[in-house]
C-alpha cells in the first residue's frame, strides 16, 4: 500500500510541477520581473512551489 501511496504523491508532485511550469513560462519577461522571478529561475519555482503539500 505505501509504494502504492507514494506513487500517486509524486504522480501530484509532477502534474503541479508541469502547471507551474507551464503557466510561469507563458509569462513575459516584464510579467516575471514584477513578481520577482528571473526566467532562469522558472523550473526552480516550478518545483518548490509543486513539493509544497
Amino acid at each position: 500500500m505505501y509504494v502504492f501511496s507514494n506513487l500517486v504523491h509524486m504522480i501530484r508532485v509532477w502534474h503541479r510541477y508541469q502547471t507551474s511550469l507551464r503557466e510561469l513560462s507563458r509569462l513575459g519577461d516584464r510579467e516575471l520581473a514584477d513578481i520577482g522571478i528571473l526566467r532562469a529561475d522558472i523550473q526552480r519555482v516550478a518545483w518548490e512551489a509543486a513539493r509544497v503539500d
